[in-house]
């Protein structure tokens, strides 16, 4: 699968991109970047103002809250999606337990983002508003 289509895969997995169209897909995979990360490197950490929101393309990371682990995140997985609209402190820290390449996109390219192709808000409105009505389905 070419790296493109690798990394339009990906964005269609994060429920806050899941209505949004492929074209729509293309132009937010063109605002990231791909970047690599040794083991131990600190990706994110709690209370830090979150700026950043990461896929996991290869490698695995830690995720803890307080010193307490929550979850080990894989290939494929996210993180720091929430970041990308307020920039509350985090609430986890992420470490790179392996070698890690990311997908990364900013708070900052993705306002811009949003500045050019407005009917992406539209489509994030409705992702967050169906993964609001599958979590309240589960409680």
């Amino acid at each position: 699968m070419p790296r493109r289509d690798q990394y339009l895969a990906h964005l269609a997995e994060v429920p806050m991109f899941s209505a949004c169209t492929k074209k729509e897909l293309g132009e937010i995979g063109r605002h990231t970047d791909e970047v690599a990360f040794e083991p131990g490197t600190t990706l994110v950490r709690e209370g830090d103002p979150g700026q950043e929101f990461f896929i996991l393309l290869s490698g695995s990371a830690r995720v803890t809250r307080k010193g307490k682990e929550l979850a080990v995140l894989g290939a494929g997985e996210w993180f720091g999606e929430l970041a990308l609209l307020d920039k509350a402190p985090r609430n986890a820290t992420v470490t790179a337990t392996t070698p890690v390449k990311v997908l990364v996109l900013s708070q900052r390219s993705f306002k811009g983002l949003l500045s050019e192709v407005p009917t992406i808000s539209v489509r994030l409105l409705t992702g967050m508003a169906r993964r609001l009505h599958d979590l309240d389905a589960k409680v």
